[in-house]
């Protein structure tokens, strides 16, 4: 059986494609997930998708699903520098988790700079656009093996 990464986008994510593409890009969500499954695929790395702009519900959905997964990769968007519950349920199911930002947040206004996530997470990619969804899988998948 193919591990299960799971990969959790916080607020704002879903308008992806519709933001400002100097700091997101001009893929979409549903883009950045197709370019996600295909390498998953090619990694025979098993991914659930979930977005959500209720940091409520990124709880629930990590404390419904880490018992089938493996791994977590996690955009929290604006929720990184206050999106303690989300840490807690991320701590608390075990699972090693990668953040991951489209822009580079070091480079960004001092609030955005800092992250709950950033000394518990295996690591932290930012500033790679789409790309660092993939480097986080490529990592995880190598870490949890199938």
């Amino acid at each position: 059986m193919p591990a299960t990464i799971l990969v959790i986008n916080g607020p704002n994510l879903n308008n992806l494609g519709k933001r400002d593409a100097s700091l997101y890009g001009t893929k979409t969500l549903a883009d950045i997930q197709d370019d996600i499954s295909t390498r998953a695929s090619e990694l025979n790395v098993a991914v659930k998708f979930f977005q959500s702009n209720h940091e409520g519900s990124i709880v629930d959905f990590i404390q419904e699903t880490s018992s089938e997964a493996d791994g977590v990769i996690l955009n929290a968007g604006a929720l990184t520098q206050v999106g303690y519950s989300i840490l807690d349920a991320l701590l608390d199911s075990g699972l090693p988790f990668i953040e991951v930002h489209l822009s580079n947040i070091h480079a960004r206004e001092k609030f955005r700079q800092e992250s709950v996530f950033a000394g518990k997470a295996v690591g932290q990619l930012a500033g790679f656009g789409p790309s660092g969804y993939i480097y986080a899988l490529d990592y995880l998948a190598s870490v949890v093996g199938n």
